[in-house]
């Protein structure tokens, strides 16, 4: 079983090392390269939409799991307290299937979100009205 180790940075290097996450909390990145060993670099998208990093004794957990149906290993597995745990191999249709959610669950969370704005912008404006200066 391969382990992690987490890695807080501004930017993620050029060059990384096996069994390190490293999590960029400004770019809302994490990055690291494939459990598997096959060298591939695996990029995830923090925040609402995306995935979430937390940190017990330095030891990271990351959540969803990390499906590479993208790379050649097709490797998929969770990475929990460090420790990797491995799920089964994600074929291409579960790959594409994984995406698509992906790519609504951010629409929805940004629509939700500029709804939200349009309605603190509303009232905004009426509070200014109500006070003489809208």
């Amino acid at each position: 079983m391969t382990e992690f180790r987490l890695a807080k940075v501004h930017y993620v290097p050029a060059e990384l090392e096996p069994g390190v996450l490293y999590v960029s909390d400004e770019y809302k990145i994490a990055m690291h390269l494939c459990a598997c060993g096959c060298g591939s670099k695996v990029p995830v998208s923090l925040g609402p939409a995306g995935w979430t990093v937390t940190e017990r004794n330095g030891k990271p957990t990351i959540r969803p799991s990390i499906g590479s149906g993208q790379l050649p290993c097709h490797s998929h597995y969770f990475i929990t307290n460090g420790q990797v745990e491995w799920l089964r191999a994600m074929s291409a249709a579960q790959t594409v299937a994984a995406l698509k959610f992906d790519h609504s669950r951010r629409e929805a969370h940004y629509r939700d979100l500029n709804r939200r704005s349009r309605w603190w912008g509303r009232l905004w404006k009426r509070l200014l009205g109500l006070i003489g200066l809208g």
